[in-house]
């Protein structure tokens, strides 16, 4: 109660000066929003567009200080940093708050589930997805505006990543949460890490490989300059970004502006989908043609991380909210035949 209290005080002062009247009496929105992309890769220029898109459709009354490359505040602290009023929005994802309710991890990255950013993305909108998300946030004080999904991730790796045998003892960079469990299980050693910090890891090797992101947006931060092999297509991992305003803020704004930025997100989300179905394609020639060693994995390898990734959810559906998600996202992922009761 005491941090919501805090950030429900901090967010009244933020609102006043996040929503107010132009001398015309038309409403203005002023937001700063940060993003852990770097503005270079595929991600930081389809945020970019977002942007432009909430801004040229509210006719300029919605403005955009964005911040990218996690400039202001840590990739993981950025959710707070918009709750308590030092940023109004967060453009990273849900993953990085497990820590904070393990319920995050199932609008952050459910591993092991989806097959397609198309399936994942209904079920935020068609499956129940989003009505059981909406208490997750507000409870921290924020507001879910909706979901962009790339696709399934790569690793970028200094030794062949082929089979789950490989991940034995193979120290690479991970997101917090879930996948550091399920890795431990097959035999690697995770290490939790930001972002940022990944290119200068694989560079010094303080750690062999790295789940970073999907295939283009790798080639992107470089690392692939410094390492030789991938996996291509992904499959351990298929995170949904997220833009999540601080709700007293996003409650404050006009109904349009609201509107504006919820359509803008599914706008975005498919963007997002149809653009790295091209730039992964592209990515993944030009890397062959480049000298660097893709893998796709056998389907038989593919269960075997399946079963250690779907064994490892009920170990995360500890608290009220995250057995809410597990139990939507097993539903809807029984309704496609994903999984079986």
């Amino acid at each position: 109660m005491t941090f919501i209290k805090k950030a429900a005080s901090v967010a009244v002062a933020a609102t006043l000066a996040a929503s107010g009247a132009m001398a015309d009496g038309h409403a203005e929105t002023k937001l700063r929003i940060q993003t852990h992309y770097a503005p270079e890769t595929v991600s930081g220029k389809l945020a970019a567009q977002y942007v432009e898109d909430i801004q040229t459709m509210s006719g300029g009354a919605i403005e955009v200080e964005m911040f990218y490359s996690s400039s202001v505040v840590k990739s993981v602290e950025t959710f707070d940093a918009a709750a308590t009023g030092i940023l109004d929005c967060d453009m990273t994802g849900g993953g990085y708050q497990t820590g904070k309710n393990s319920a995050f991890q199932f609008v952050g990255d459910i591993m092991g589930g989806y097959e397609t950013p198309y399936q994942q993305l209904s079920w935020l909108y068609f499956g129940g997805g989003r009505e059981a998300a909406a208490p997750l946030y507000n409870k921290y004080g924020m507001e879910l505006i909706g979901w962009w999904v790339y696709g399934q991730e790569s690793f970028a790796s200094s030794k062949p990543i082929e089979k789950v045998a490989d991940f034995k003892d193979w120290k690479f960079r991970s997101p917090p949460g879930m996948e550091t469990k399920i890795f431990e299980k097959l035999g690697a050693s995770p290490i939790v890490m930001d972002f940022t910090e990944i290119f200068t890891a694989l560079e010094t090797g303080i750690i062999d490989g790295a789940d970073a992101s999907g295939l283009a947006n790798n080639v992107g931060l470089g690392l692939y300059d410094i390492v030789k092999y991938a996996n291509f297509p992904g499959f351990h991992s298929m995170p949904s970004d997220h833009l999540a305003c601080n709700k007293a803020v996003f409650d404050a704004m006009p109904e349009a502006h609201q509107a504006i930025m919820k359509v803008a997100m599914e706008a975005l989300a498919l963007r997002t989908a149809l653009t790295f179905e091209k730039k992964n394609a592209e990515a993944a020639a030009q890397l062959r043609a480049d000298g660097v060693t893709l893998s796709q994995w056998a389907p038989e390898e593919l269960q075997k991380f399946r079963d250690a990734a779907q064994a490892t959810w009920p170990e995360f559906a500890d608290t009220p909210e995250a057995k809410a998600l597990v139990d939507a996202h097993l539903s809807y992922l029984t309704q496609l035949g994903l999984v079986s009761k």
